[in-house]
């Protein structure tokens, strides 16, 4: 039997969208200094804005709302993907530093995917 909802918190996509800003922020402090205003704060907001539009949006009221602000979450971590991958491009960050924050990154597209199908109309 699954556990019940009681707050966002319960959520696993809001769950591993945390674990997922909270390593970006671990892998960017390696970053260059000069980028602190630069890609690394565009990686951190990216990060930062999937699990609070996951949270903003359950505290809405109306379903629609909801998956409103869980597609602007799946804007964000597709921003963040790209930040990430111009990272790797430019040389800031190594393949092997992106990669697993890609694969993360993508479980939590898809659980933010099956979320949205879940609360449309059937």
């Amino acid at each position: 039997m699954a556990a019940k909802i009681e707050s966002y918190r319960d959520l696993i996509v809001w769950q591993q969208a945390m674990d997922l800003a909270v390593s970006i922020y671990e892998t960017t402090r390696a970053w260059p200094r000069d980028e602190l205003y630069g890609l690394t704060t565009q990686v951190r907001r990216a990060a930062t804005s999937v699990p609070a539009n996951i949270a903003d949006g359950y505290g809405r009221e109306s379903r629609a709302s909801y998956q409103q602000f869980l597609r602007i979450a799946q804007g964000s971590l597709k921003e963040l993907e790209t930040h990430l991958l111009i990272a790797q491009r430019v040389g800031i960050a190594s393949h092997e530093t992106v990669e697993p924050l890609m694969t993360r990154s993508e479980s939590v597209g898809t659980l933010l995917r099956l979320l949205i199908r879940k609360l449309s109309p059937e």
